[in-house]
């Protein structure tokens, strides 16, 4: 019998999406550089706002947004690979991507901290610059416009290429999930938690982490 279980809540795919529009306008800022490097700072906070929003709805969030959901032993890794999954594996992140969306969340984590440090020594610095010292600055500005950046495209490739193949060879659209929330599974399973109240405790929360990023950069400010 097929079932059919809201997977992804509102907010976790607004999270995604803007994500999505934020990375593409900071890369795109980032080369065009000049002017544009203004909105480049404003996504940049934004997208603080938005991981900051994701690291609490990871605890709070819908059943299968929550970290908990996804955090795999290395032997239920292994046998995923091995082809024996098990049929929650098949609802929301499975061992492979939970690997890859912890990994892509790490690293951005990181890019945006070294870009609160970065100073490109011509008209664009991070707002914490002159609390570090030059080394220190030099280093992390160095780590964030090419190791750092090289890492982040690196993983979004990476997602969409998975997505790609679990379409092809696996005939799973995971693009849909993430778009009306639903999935259709054979499996009975609990439905993350989707109605009013939860999308306004989501809104509050990332209110609250936009916030308290805009304090945070008016203080270092």
């Amino acid at each position: 019998m097929s079932h059919k279980v809201r997977v992804w809540d509102l907010p976790t795919r607004c999270f995604h999406w803007a994500l999505v529009v934020c990375l593409i306008g900071l890369l795109t800022s980032a080369q065009i550089g000049g002017a544009a490097m203004a909105w480049h700072f404003r996504l940049g906070y934004t997208l603080l706002s938005l991981l900051l929003f994701r690291l609490i709805w990871g605890v709070l969030g819908g059943r299968w947004s929550r970290f908990a959901s996804f955090i795999y032993t290395p032997a239920t890794l292994l046998a995923y690979l091995q082809g024996r999954g098990r049929p929650e594996h098949a609802i929301g992140h499975n061992p492979l991507s939970a690997v890859s969306i912890f990994a892509l969340l790490g690293f951005l984590v990181l890019q945006v901290a070294s870009g609160l440090l970065s100073d490109d020594e011509i008209a664009a610095a991070g707002p914490f610059s002159k609390f570090a010292s030059n080394a220190l600055v030099s280093t992390v500005t160095s780590y964030h416009t090419t190791v750092g950046k090289l890492m982040v495209i690196g993983w979004v490739v990476l997602h969409i290429n998975a997505i790609f193949f679990y379409h092809i060879k696996k005939g799973e659209n995971l693009v849909l999930p993430m778009i009306l929330g639903d999935k259709k599974t054979n499996s009975a399973v609990t439905s993350s938690r989707d109605d009013v109240g939860s999308r306004t405790l989501a809104l509050v929360i990332f209110l609250g982490c936009a916030a308290l990023v805009t304090g945070m950069v008016k203080l270092a400010g």
